[in-house]
């Protein structure tokens, strides 16, 4: 099956996973949503994160039961305000600090920085604590103990070495976080866990990194090449107001080198983004196989191929919708054109026309996110899912139910700090 065929056309298999939702019911909810989403000025999306994951969850069948989402809208608010309260004061510590004169006015937003870093990988943990609670399977439900904060530390030592390896470490970060997590996720009185090997990832993606890679290491040698260090010194050395001409001066070749660099920096990113999908469906193959409940063992045979096809039905309904904008957009620019130039500048013109600039951003914005959330996100969700067989799945029929609902903080914070998911 293909991301191109009509969703719920899957064949069931004994111990295996379908999706039955209906693309264009998903569109209409999306749409709907959009359009809601301007009039309350964002803050329907609660809703909208509801129902699309009450879609996503309902439709989504396991050796032929369904699961459900029992999370509200109001719980999200709730959270989010929450999560306000708790950000605005730290926020406001760290603009005050920021004019302190000291030590710590120096290093207020460094510190700012990563205190935000930890924030959000403790709200990625919670969020998840909150979603697992609100997810019914056969009548039972899921959970996640563990402590967050422990978790959050964690996460930034992974992501700070991830960052030093210049990504290498990436499948080793993925693998170990993945392990702490499922090793506090149950579903009912079942325990979870992660047998996915970072090595494993790490040889599959490498040829992607090393294709990524070699170019941007060719344009910085290149730059350091062109250098002809002893005299680059000392034209630094003397100062003056022509310091960046003699640096010129002393590296001739730094013009050409330039030039290179910044081409092939262009190739290397045309690359990360054709290999972004490649990627990804090893990414989400490898996690997905990784996963185990008690006996039961899950394998997916998630394909490349499909996930490309997600991406291109993305960019083809892109092109659509910048056609469109283009041409419903004409008369909103002669509008703004208009009341810009007018002999007689006036706040109420002022204020017309910045709100049409708006307006349109906002139907742009919202446009590209209905696209990606219709095409994407669920075209991944439907594929990751489908392509999944289950070995052992008898050994649900022995769990007990347990656990209790999780509050919404975590989902809260997750969304004021933009780190949330489905």
């Amino acid at each position: 099956m293909t991301v191109l065929e009509p969703i719920g056309t899957a064949t069931a298999r004994p111990s295996s996973v379908r999706f039955l939702g209906d693309r264009r019911a998903y569109w209409r909810l999306l749409i709907r949503g959009a359009g809601l989403l301007m009039v309350t000025l964002g803050i329907y999306r609660f809703w909208l994160t509801t129902d699309i994951r009450r879609f996503l969850w309902s439709n989504t069948e396991v050796a032929g039961e369904s699961l459900e989402y029992t999370g509200t809208p109001l719980e999200l608010l709730i959270g989010f305000l929450i999560a306000i309260a708790i950000l605005v004061p730290v926020y406001a510590a760290f603009f005050l600090a920021a004019f302190d004169l000291g030590p710590l006015g120096k290093y207020s937003g460094l510190l700012g920085f990563l205190l935000l870093a930890l924030l959000g990988q403790y709200a990625v943990y919670r969020a998840r604590r909150y979603r697992l609670t609100r997810t019914i399977y056969r009548g039972l439900r899921f959970y996640q103990s563990g402590s967050a904060w422990r978790y959050a530390i964690c996460a930034i030592f992974w992501w700070a070495l991830t960052l030093l390896t210049l990504g290498l470490a990436y499948p080793w970060k993925e693998s170990r976080l993945e392990r702490f997590k499922m090793r506090h996720t149950y579903y009912g009185d079942l325990a979870g866990r992660f047998e996915g090997a970072g090595l494993s990832l790490f040889v599959r993606g490498l040829p992607m990194w090393l294709l990524i890679f070699i170019p941007l290491a060719a344009a910085a040698t290149a730059i350091v090449q062109s250098f002809d260090w002893p005299a680059l010194s000392d034209a630094i050395a003397q100062g003056g107001d022509d310091v960046l001409g003699r640096i010129e001066g002393a590296s001739p070749g730094l013009a050409g080198a330039i030039v290179f660099a910044m081409v092939a920096t262009g190739v290397a990113v045309l690359i990360a983004a054709f290999l972004y999908p490649a990627f990804q469906a090893l990414t989400l193959r490898w996690w997905a196989s990784g996963l185990r409940f008690g006996d039961l063992e899950i394998r997916s045979r998630l394909r490349i191929r499909h996930v490309y096809g997600a991406y291109i039905r993305l960019l083809w309904y892109s092109i659509l919708f910048a056609i469109v904008v283009g041409i419903l957009g004409i008369p909103g620019y002669f509008m703004v054109a208009f009341l810009a130039g007018a002999s007689e500048v006036s706040v109420g013109r002022e204020l017309l026309a910045t709100l049409i600039v708006l307006a349109g951003y906002v139907i742009v914005a919202l446009g590209y996110s209905t696209i990606y959330r219709a095409t994407v996100m669920l075209s991944l969700w439907q594929l990751s899912m489908e392509s999944l067989e289950l070995n052992g799945i008898a050994a649900l029929d022995r769990v007990k139910a347990t656990g209790t609902p999780s509050s919404a903080l975590g989902e809260g914070l997750a969304d004021a700090l933009n780190v949330g998911g489905i």
